[in-house]
């Protein structure tokens, strides 16, 4: 950034935000090889803690490397085989479900015609479509083929890192001349989203544990595939818990009856109010350093730039990417705007203490005329 020391301020602002562009369309071209690079670095991320204990407790590298891949790949197979048996069966019990959907569309429909609603089976059959669920399931099913082969090229990427990761800091030293303040600054990126992915999966996997046990109590059926999509999409900030429940919700709705649903309904907001809003804040500590429109902001953006990866790795993309904008005077005023609510100072008073513990008066008004 000192390169630019020599332009006026809007030439400034006018390459950075030509640089910016320009990057930004490099990553949507190449998203498809980007996305998954990313995410392997954020599970790497993820398992440095349990790599840095086994080197505490003086495990060689040559056993610890290989046992956390070992486990990576047992942990990887048998989360895709649950969830394909899952999808599988879920699946197979669409058309019952489907049955069962018509049947309460038609009598939500009625009810609302006997409520004084005209028309309002015709406007229910328009609204609740039960084929565009069935789509949905059948459309995921077809693309599971593509989510494994992206999924063995993640854990594929993951190993090469894991392997690469001791050295990498010596290799970034050596390769950028690093001063000391960039090294920190580095370290500080690492920490921060090192510190946000191990509480979030930590917080994500006791809310899939929750959900679990809730459904089970009540019997829902695919109790288990429900508690691995709340693990996922309780990655995505707002709008995850939300969409966690709302197949739990259905299923519920035609496996049992209202009363049943709104059970369902309660444990959710239950598990994310908990966990999601008074635990996970608390154990976080300061916050995430990212204001709440720009956490919103972030999802549409990672969203659009990288695809359904770019969504679940929004926010530690973005604290990343504050930590770097903070970094240059020049581009420090993106980092404030998008940062946490700044406090202003308290508003110096009228009469200020003199020395000498006299009180100092408050200036007088200028004279009419003197201004």
């Amino acid at each position: 950034m000192s390169a630019l020391n020599g332009f006026s301020p809007v030439a400034r602002g006018v390459i950075v935000t030509a640089a910016l562009a320009v990057a930004v369309i490099f990553l949507q071209s190449a998203a498809a090889i980007i996305a998954p690079v990313l995410l392997s670095a954020f599970i790497v991320v993820i398992l440095t803690p349990p790599i840095s204990w086994l080197r505490r407790k003086r495990v060689p590298q040559w056993v610890s490397l290989p046992l956390i891949v070992f486990l990576l790949f047992e942990a990887g197979s048998l989360l895709g085989l649950v969830f394909t048996g899952q999808l599988e069966g879920f699946r197979d019990s669409l058309p019952g479900y489907r049955e069962r959907l018509v049947m309460l569309r038609d009598q939500l429909g009625l009810w609302l015609e006997q409520a004084g609603v005209e028309m309002a089976r015709d406007a229910v059959r328009d609204i609740v479509d039960p084929n565009i669920a069935v789509d949905l399931v059948r459309s995921a099913i077809a693309n599971m083929r593509s989510t494994f082969g992206t999924g063995l090229l993640v854990l594929l990427s993951v190993v090469f890192m894991l392997f690469e990761a001791p050295g990498l800091q010596a290799k970034l030293r050596k390769a950028f001349h690093l001063t000391e303040a960039a090294e920190n600054r580095l370290q500080r990126v690492f920490s921060a989203i090192n510190h946000y992915m191990v509480i979030k999966s930590l917080a994500s996997l006791a809310t899939a544990l929750c959900i679990g046990v809730w459904l089970w109590m009540l019997a829902i059926d695919y109790a288990v595939l429900w508690s691995i999509l709340a693990f996922l999409l309780n990655f995505i900030p707002f709008i995850g818990a939300i969409l966690m429940a709302v197949p739990a919700l259905l299923v519920a709705l035609v496996q049992a009856d209202l009363k049943v649903a709104l059970l369902v309904g309660l444990g959710y907001l239950v598990v994310n109010t908990v966990i999601g809003s008074i635990l996970e804040p608390r154990i976080m500590g300061r916050g995430l350093g990212i204001s709440t429109l720009a956490v919103f902001l972030s999802l549409l953006f990672w969203g659009w730039v990288l695809g359904t990866v770019g969504v679940f790795l929004a926010v530690p993309l973005t604290m990343a990417l504050l930590i770097a904008l903070d970094s240059s005077p020049h581009t420090r005023p993106l980092a404030i705007l998008l940062g946490p609510e700044v406090t202003e100072p308290p508003a110096p008073r009228a009469e200020e203490s003199a020395p000498g513990g006299a009180v100092a008066p408050a200036p007088s008004p200028p004279a009419p005329g003197t201004e």
